[in-house]
């Protein structure tokens, strides 16, 4: 039977033994299921002025409107992209909206105002006697721009029409409305008075003949 000390020993080197065992291993590595990664450092892709040196060099702010370019370079920023509406044009566009149709108005009225149906209308007036004694002579439009009220659709047989005049004593509303009969029919006087001033009303047309048509001619008798 060996001594108590190398009893001793021999008991050490047993129980040691087992853990040196597992120091040689290494440490514990688990499964994986995906492919094993590239020793290469994750870098973004690379840009031609990036190629010769990383990190890539610090990019140039972008030219000022106006400014000239002596040098290209490839590290120079991209300028900002304009919006698509113009600050100008969009500040500037309701006055242009407002123009456009105030122009259009004024065109469409001095078109109506230099209508046969409207210089009819007027000569129709002065020589009727009734409204001479109303209006006075030189009856004209009541205004330096007149704003002929209504519509002239001659294409589609439609007449509706008001304005104001004026003569030597006093001012009224003439108010007219036709209706062409059939596609090739003649107008058909519907209304043709005169309001004065005062809230009086003439008459002056008749379907009877009592009255003067302004499609006809008043001096043929």
């Amino acid at each position: 039977m060996p001594p108590p000390r190398i009893a001793q020993a021999l008991m050490r080197t047993r129980v040691q033994q087992p853990y040196r065992c597992l120091r040689s291993v290494g440490p514990f590595r688990y499964a994986s299921t995906t492919s094993e990664q590239s020793s290469e450092p994750i870098v973004p892709w690379k840009t031609p002025h990036s190629i010769t040196s990383w990190p890539p060099e610090r990019l140039i702010p972008p030219p000022k409107e106006g400014e000239l370019l002596l040098e290209r370079k490839p590290n120079r920023d991209l300028p900002p992209v304009p919006p698509f509406i113009p600050t100008q044009v969009r500040n500037t566009f309701p006055i242009f909206v407002l123009t456009i149709v105030v122009s259009a108005l004024a065109f469409f009225n001095y078109q109506k105002q230099e209508s046969s149906v409207v210089s009819s209308t007027l000569y129709a007036l002065r020589t009727n006697a009734e409204v001479r004694d109303e209006l006075g002579d030189e009856i004209y439009f009541a205004s330096k721009y007149p704003w002929i009220k209504g519509e002239i659709n001659q294409v589609h047989g439609r007449i509706d029409i008001s304005f104001w005049v004026k003569g030597t004593k006093r001012e009224g509303q003439v108010k007219l409305r036709c209706r062409r009969r059939g596609r090739a029919g003649y107008f058909v006087t519907q209304e043709y008075t005169l309001t004065m001033d005062d809230g009086r009303v003439l008459q002056l047309y008749d379907p009877e003949g009592n009255a003067v048509d302004p499609f006809q001619d008043p001096l043929s008798g």
